[in-house]
């Protein structure tokens, strides 16, 4: 956390380092580059270089601290009992400011995005109103700043007066996040740097000086070699791109005039195929009028044989009604004369009876006046 903090402004700028990284990368590298000049002297001999040094290597060891100072407020349970109630409360309050910082940050940013979202109301009033909201929360960053910074520095100052506390906490380097760890890293570059300017004396650094001089000119000299060997190096490239260039031209021609006559020969082909095309088109044409024609005069047909076979079966079954009738009343007309001739025989059997039985009668009448008669005469 406390990094972050520091990460809102840069503290430390170097051009002159990036001036030498430039040039490096600028530069062609030599082919076999002069090693350079070591110091004669392995150690500071003036107190004022020693005090530089001995300032340099105690902000290292405040940043080594400080770095770990989100990671112990993190874990403020386990560090209470190895750091002591008053550097954990100094350390609480100092993770607090900071997160008011970053929150205050992250709000003013998300606030500036929207803005920028939104310029085309620029001319409006809230708008104006919502820049000056953010200008005014601006101006209360720095002494918020200020405050972390007196916060940071009285950690520091409880740290190290307890060195076994500052012992302890600077074996947490897991802690440490990889920016932190790369910015004292850089840091210790930067020492190294300093301990060899320092160790150079004014005849040293007149010799790296020259060194330096020397290895400009080479790298000068080489330049031009470079330079004057690219220089032949296209005009070749040239040469063979134009002999490239000709040879690809005349390949090209002779591809195009093949790809004409190729072209030409399908042309007439096609030509001719499309003339017997649009006469067997107009064969089709034909085929398909008479074939029209002839399905018509089918359908016709095939619609005059439906109603003749509806007809001729009409006419089937209608004569099959007919002789089922006639054979109905010649059964019943033979029906009728039997019965007829059975009616006709039985009246006349009924009227021989009829005769029969008044003969008899009259008979027995005869008999009966005769034995009358007789009767009477014997009487």
């Amino acid at each position: 956390m406390a990094l972050d903090v520091l990460a809102v402004a840069p503290l430390y700028q170097d051009p002159d380092v990036n001036k030498v990284r430039l040039i490096a990368q600028t530069t062609k590298k030599s082919t076999t580059p002069p090693k350079p000049l070591p110091p004669t002297k392995t150690k500071l001999t003036t107190i004022e270089t020693k005090r530089i040094m001995s300032v340099l290597d105690e902000t290292i060891h405040k940043v080594e601290l400080v770095t770990l100072l989100s990671n112990v407020a993190s874990s403020s349970k386990n560090s209470e009992g190895m750091l002591g109630e008053d550097i954990m409360k100094a350390v609480r309050e100092q993770e607090d400011l900071c997160q008011i910082l970053l929150d205050r940050v992250n709000y003013l940013q998300e606030e500036e995005r929207q803005l920028q979202e939104e310029e085309e109301f620029k001319d409006e009033l809230w708008f104006r109103d919502r820049v000056l909201s953010i200008k005014v929360q601006k101006s209360h960053l720095p002494p918020l700043m200020q405050r972390i910074k007196g916060s940071t520095k009285n950690v520091v100052r409880l740290l190290l007066s307890n060195p076994q506390a500052a012992s302890l906490l600077q074996v947490q380097t897991l802690g440490r996040s990889a920016e932190a760890q790369s910015f004292i890293d850089s840091l210790v570059e930067l020492r190294g740097f300093l301990f060899e300017k320092l160790l150079t004396s004014p005849m040293e650094a007149r010799d790296k000086t020259q060194f330096i001089q020397d290895i400009t000119r080479r790298n000068q000299r080489n330049q031009e070699i470079i330079d004057t060997l690219e220089n032949e190096l296209a005009a070749c490239m040239r040469n063979r791109d134009a002999e490239k260039k000709y040879k690809v031209e005349t390949e090209i021609e002779n591809w195009i005039q093949k790809y004409d006559l190729e072209m030409s020969e399908k042309q007439d082909e096609y030509e001719e195929l499309d003339v017997i095309h649009k006469e067997e088109k107009l064969q089709l044409e034909e085929l398909k009028r008479r074939h029209d024609v002839l399905v018509e005069e089918f359908s016709q047909i095939q619609a005059e044989q439906e109603i003749n076979a509806k007809k001729r079966l009409e006419a089937e079954q209608e004569m099959v009604h007919m002789v089922r009738a006639a054979t109905l009343i010649q059964a019943l007309w033979k029906g009728y004369l039997v019965r007829s001739m059975l009616r006709s025989k039985k009246r006349k059997r009924s009227k021989s009876k009829v005769k029969e039985e008044k003969g008899k009668g009259k008979g027995k009448g005869k008999e009966k006046g005769k034995e009358k008669g007789k009767g009477k005469g014997k009487k």
